[in-house]
């Protein structure tokens, strides 16, 4: 299937990082092999914890030679598309649950020369938001409840990952966020995931390159056997009973 060769893309995420030496960890990243660096932004609002605005962002844009991949976790991002789009985003995704029309709000980070993502908490069906989803470049589903990096994997969240990829895969990167490490990305990569984002498991580790080529390798083996396994499926279905 196509979506499974979308490209796979590594994006650690900054909350995890020393805030003090930005500057310094984003060129750790860059040499360590990251595809995209992910920014949570938190308002203490729509989740309970508060991390970095605009300024930041633009701080990071400036000595950033990857994509950023902003995450916006607030209430009423439409307030808040044209500055983080302009402090220099490449991905700007904000939550379905915090949108009060998220198609208009995806026309809007498009009309400004930006990728539009559209993130799901655990508990949002994805049956209760496919058009919107349909407008999507990337569809980021939460392997974890949004707010605090460092939670464990949410299993359950597996089937959502295959359905977005099944119905989004091809005209949409399929993003999982949450509980990341060289075990979980297999999964979810054969679930159909191309974008994984990881803080505490790259951070966390004494060599964020060898962390960094761990999720990647995860994540390849995970969609090889998510394709031989279509394989495997098709030949059956070709030479029947």
């Amino acid at each position: 299937m196509s979506e499974r060769r979308r490209p796979i893309r590594i994006a650690p995420s900054i909350l995890s990082a020393d805030f003090a030496r930005l500057a310094d960890e984003v060129a750790r990243l860059e040499e360590a092999g990251c595809d995209w660096i992910h920014v949570d932004v938190m308002d203490g609002h729509f989740v309970p914890n508060l991390t970095i605005g605009p300024m930041v962002v633009a701080a990071l844009r400036r000595v950033s030679s990857v994509p950023l991949d902003v995450h916006l976790m607030i209430a009423e991002p439409d307030r808040y598309v044209a500055a983080f789009c302009e402090a220099g985003a490449d991905v700007l995704t904000f939550h379905i649950e915090a949108a009060p029309d998220p198609i208009r709000t995806c026309e809007a980070i498009r009309a400004r020369g930006v990728r539009a993502g559209i993130a799901l908490r655990p508990a949002t069906r994805l049956d209760r938001c496919a058009q919107a989803l349909a407008a999507a470049d990337l569809v980021l589903v939460m392997t974890v409840e949004p707010g605090f990096g460092g939670q464990p994997f949410m299993a359950a969240m597996l089937d959502k990952v295959a359905e977005a990829a099944v119905r989004w895969g091809r005209q949409a990167d399929v993003e999982v966020d949450g509980g990341i490490d060289a075990e979980t990305v297999v999964r979810c990569a054969a679930a159909g995931a191309n974008v994984f984002v990881a803080g505490s498991y790259v951070f966390g580790h004494r060599d964020p390159a060898a962390a960094i080529r761990a999720l990647r390798e995860g994540a390849q083996r995970g969609r090889s056997e998510a394709l031989a396994l279509e394989h495997s499926v098709d030949e059956v279905e070709q030479t029947g009973p």
